[in-house]
């Protein structure tokens, strides 16, 4: 099947954290799976220009881009089979989010959650409707649109948050080929977003969603010390050994279920039931995870130390990258009328 016909799937990853285990559990892994599957054009990018709309600390942005770039080639992701490129070597990007700002209505923008959810919290505090609301956080869509546009995805997976903007996306692309494309020979793919229920939504140490927000979260490489440190302080209640548990309300149980297999799951279910003490089942989860993070995280850290390999590969990427968004960006520029005049 030629990279013509694939289905073209597109996975953005934002610069602006270290990776915990939830990114890799809910993001990261089943992503580095679907891009074994030969039927797919895969598209991994490093959201660096989306890092700026909520990361003002530039030493943190670079830092973060070297972290998630060393963790999923460390975890399996392999640049020769895929596209895997930074978002701010991709200058088509930039130039058709402008496009797009061009035929995006702003009563569309108007709508986006994140956006009104800004608005609520300035009229919840007392302050002007759009205190410390830039433009980068109003038009987000529009760049999104454009990470998706610009290589024609056909699918993008997302989680639930995440479905409007990728109808918003459609509703620019099927603008844009109104205004600027014949019904027979359509500039741009109208792309559908993938949701996967199944994919695990992991609790952090205090028992709410794991987030960088909460300060909850285990990040991915940690150290054995200090990754046997952090599942010793998630929240546990006070039954004692002996007396039994409820696997189901679980933080230990859940985290466990997200790295455990079948039959593994089977034990430690029965293992609660018989009262085992958190201090075991702690520790248990504990060789658990370290066991499926020890190698890469040996990677992980050798990738850290050797920062201008992983230079050349989001430079090969980018090459890659932008041999499928430069003839598109040709012609949506001639479509648009930007045009040499000899």
């Amino acid at each position: 099947m030629s990279s013509k016909e694939k289905q073209r799937i597109l996975t953005g990853i934002t610069t602006s954290g270290t990776p915990h285990i939830g990114n890799y559990v809910g993001a990261i892994r089943p992503a580095i799976e679907a891009s074994r599957n030969q039927d797919n054009l895969s598209f991994y990018f490093l959201a660096d220009f989306h890092a700026l709309i909520k990361c003002q600390d530039p030493d943190l942005v670079a830092q973060s881009t070297k972290e998630i770039a060393a963790s999923w080639l460390a975890l399996g992701l392999n640049p020769e089979e895929v596209v895997f490129y930074r978002q701010s070597d991709i200058p088509q990007i930039a130039e058709l989010c402008w496009m797009l700002n061009c035929v995006c209505a702003k009563g569309l923008m108007n709508r986006a959650h994140a956006y009104k959810a800004a608005v609520d919290q300035n009229a919840e505090a007392g302050e002007d409707t759009d205190y410390g609301i830039t433009m980068g956080l109003f038009s987000y869509p529009v760049l999104m649109a454009a990470d998706i546009l610009i290589f024609n995805a056909n699918k993008v997976p997302v989680g639930r948050d995440q479905i409007q903007h990728v109808e918003m996306a459609r509703d620019m692309a099927q603008r844009f080929n109104h205004l600027f494309a014949s019904k027979k020979q359509p500039v741009f793919t109208l792309p559908e977003y993938q949701v996967d229920d199944d994919v695990a939504v992991l609790q952090g140490l205090d028992g709410r969603k794991m987030s960088k927000s909460y300060g909850n979260t285990i990040p991915l490489f940690l150290g054995e010390k200090q990754l046997r440190k952090h599942i010793n302080k998630i929240k546990t209640n006070l039954l004692e050994p002996g007396e039994a548990k409820d696997p189901d309300t679980s933080t230990v149980f859940q985290i466990w279920k997200a790295f455990a297999n079948e039959q593994q799951q089977v034990e430690m279910r029965q293992a609660f039931a018989d009262g085992i003490a958190w201090g075991e089942a702690k520790k248990q989860l504990f060789e658990l995870i370290n066991a499926e993070l020890a190698e890469p995280r040996e990677r992980y850290n050798e990738l850290l130390a050797n920062p201008s390999y992983i230079e050349d590969v989001l430079q090969a990427g980018a090459e890659k990258a932008r041999g499928y968004s430069e003839p598109l960006l040709d012609k949506l520029r001639s479509s648009v009328g930007i045009r040499k005049l000899s």
